[in-house]
């Protein structure tokens, strides 16, 4: 165990917790924090935190106010200094991090806006470096900062100090990475709104603080967690300097550690205690390493790449060859939904009943054929009884010249009594006037966000409608958490678990579909799947649930490692072709939807290179060649 310790203490440089959810993790950080400023307080001392802003400190801000209302933690001795602000940036805009940390945080607790320290991204530009200067000595007049609370860019950064930041930086005034620019569309109309400049705190001032928390949640975010945790320290990874910090812990989530050695190999660290998930991982690591066929792959290969201890505890490579190959081809099903009168005992799906009520949950309008179009497709053909269900109505994705072409297409049909036409022609005519002088980031109003809403239903149920499906199969939820008319959202409520299980108590399924990719940049794939964990564990007594098996496909991010799939559905090129033409049905999200996230392809590109690159995952490994597959991982609920 010591061997193995220091083995991972040499691997990950910087000290990590891996939580089984963001929400467990952001909960422990807020209560580590509001314990030391209640230390602070019984010695009547002040506190000085370093905050940060983005996605991964929210739930961490929750769980302060939560502590604040509910359990009396006061902030009156808390003084705290914001990381970073875009520049130029006005404090009200929705963009600001002003308004982001009362939103958050400060509008909820009792904290002295005296002691809110935030960059002013309204300083004149030849006042920018006097005004660095000062912010960066105000911070050294409170004694330094006690905790820093950091969240991780794609290119590496902490705070915006961007790639080639140097070690000894302090606040000054940057200029933003392309690729930070391109994960800051998510909170911007266009990309030519995003500011190209920030100011930030430097490397140097952030390594003083006397403790760092450093947050990861999602997969997105795994890649370069690794290389700031185990890869070298370079400029070129700025948030690699922490681990030259004498008191610092990196919290992720399972899917934010998954490319850490102890995840991704754990075998080159030390002894495992293989199960057969583990051995089927480690088989196919080797055979994709060594470019070889898992039937081809020798004892001689795995004594030389750290999988003798597998052979000696199991069984030959011949015969663990035989075992895992075996797994895999019995992933492999065009039957999603079982194949009747069959064998099931080696299949993904039962094949009773023979005909399934199944409800495939979209978390957008057109998570549904983007990510699983094709399974769609069979479910249909091989008739089950399947229903679709939209969960939010998707209306920010909708660009307003597609707002503003559907209203005008409304003024011209408008005919009958004249006083009523007047009426009508004013109000469609008000709303594009409003269209016409909307600033840059402005929320929608409550009647064009409904425009925009039915523009996306009409997209989805023609879509549905392709796939097969009758209007009474096609269900829209609009949960309430995304209605904010703005990229962020309110948490997940029981409003919105509560309208997921009411479909779920009606409709009674054999099968759910739900999309288990985390990784979509606004969390809606993220709070939608938990509501329908909270819906299952809400109806867990009823006894048609537990004959009710989830299935998780990933969106257009990301797909399940080969490892983790349980289910992939071959298709041929025909249906690729038809899934594609699905897809074109969401005439609002081709070419270029307002918020593509980072990735330059449509999503039917992205749909199809996926799809096709999982079926040559396969064919690289030995087993049989096809066009594309669509792929399942199903969820064990723990009574």
């Amino acid at each position: 165990m010591e061997r193995l310790r220091y083995q991972l203490k040499s691997l990950e440089k910087i000290p990590v917790k891996v939580w089984k959810s963001s929400a467990d993790g952001c909960r422990h950080v807020a209560q580590s924090i509001a314990l030391a400023i209640r230390q602070k307080q019984q010695e009547g001392e002040k506190i000085v935190l370093g905050l940060a802003t983005g996605s991964s400190p929210i739930q961490v801000y929750q769980e302060l106010v939560r502590l604040h209302k509910e359990e009396g933690l006061s902030f009156h001795n808390v003084v705290t200094f914001n990381l970073d602000e875009y520049y130029p940036m006005q404090p009200d805009a929705p963009q600001s991090y002003v308004r982001f940390m009362h939103e958050y945080l400060f509008d909820h607790i009792d904290i002295k806006p005296e002691n809110i320290h935030i960059p002013d991204g309204t300083i004149p530009m030849e006042k920018v470096e006097s005004y660095c200067t000062a912010y960066e000595k105000e911070i050294n007049a409170h004694g330094g900062l006690d905790i820093q609370l950091l969240g991780i860019g794609r290119t590496g950064h902490i705070g915006f100090n961007e790639p080639g930041s140097w070690e000894h930086s302090e606040t000054r005034l940057v200029r933003l990475d392309a690729i930070t620019r391109k994960d800051a569309l998510k909170d911007f109309p266009h990309e030519e709104d995003v500011p190209y400049r920030a100011i930030t705190m430097g490397i140097k001032t952030i390594m003083k603080a006397k403790m760092i928390y450093l947050l990861g949640w999602g997969e997105h975010k795994a890649a370069v967690l690794m290389r700031a945790i185990e890869g070298p320290i370079t400029a070129s990874v700025p948030s690699a300097f922490l681990q030259k910090h004498p008191n610092v812990k990196a919290h992720l989530d399972q899917s934010a550690a998954s490319e850490l050695t102890r995840f991704q190999s754990p075998w080159l660290i030390g002894m495992c205690n293989w199960d057969e998930d583990l051995i089927c991982q480690a088989v196919i690591w080797l055979s994709q390493k060594l470019d070889k066929p898992i039937l081809k792959l020798t004892d001689e290969d795995y004594a030389e790449n750290s999988l003798s201890d597998l052979i000696i505890e199991h069984a030959s490579a011949y015969d663990i060859n035989i075992r895992i190959f075996n797994r895999l081809q019995h992933t492999i099903t065009g039957w999603p939904g079982g194949k009747p009168n069959a064998d099931d005992s080696t299949r993904p799906e039962r094949a009773k009943p023979a005909r399934k009520r199944a409800i495939i949950f979209s978390p957008h309008p057109d998570d549904d054929v983007i990510s699983m179009g094709g399974t769609f497709l069979r479910l249909v053909d091989q008739g089950h009884e399947v229903h679709v269900a939209y969960q939010t109505s998707g209306n920010i994705a909708v660009h307003d010249h597609d707002a503003r072409r559907f209203i005008e297409f409304l003024q011209e049909t408008v005919n009958g009594d004249h006083e009523k036409v007047a009426g009508l022609q004013a109000h469609y005519q008000s709303m594009i006037d409003f269209l016409d002088q909307k600033d840059p980031g402005q929320a929608d109003t409550a009647e064009i966000r409904r425009i925009k809403g039915i523009i996306r239903r009409g997209e989805a149920r023609a879509a549905a409608r392709f796939c097969g499906l009758d209007d009474a199969h096609i269900h829209f939820l609009d949960m309430p958490f995304y209605e904010t008319g703005s990229p962020r959202k309110k948490p997940l409520g029981d409003d919105d678990i509560d309208v997921v299980a009411e479909l779920l108590e009606k409709i009674k399924p054999h099968q759910v579909y739900g999309a288990g990719d985390l990784a979509d940049p606004h969390g809606t794939h993220r709070v939608c799947i938990e509501a329908i964990f909270g819906a299952f564990e809400k109806l867990k007594g009823q006894s048609w649930i537990k004959d009710c098996w989830l299935w998780l496909y990933r969106g257009a991010w990301h797909e399940w490692p080969v490892h983790e799939i349980e289910m992939a559905v071959p298709l041929s090129p025909a249906e690729l072709r038809k899934k594609r033409q699905a897809i074109f049905m969401h005439q609002s999200q081709k070419d270029r939807p307002p918020f593509p996230g980072t990735d330059e392809r449509e999503f039917w590109q992205r749909a199809e290179d996926r799809n096709q690159a999982t079926a040559q995952a396969y064919r690289s490994l030995g087993l049989a060649e096809y066009e594309a597959m669509e792929t399942f991982r199903r969820w064990k609920f723990e009574d």
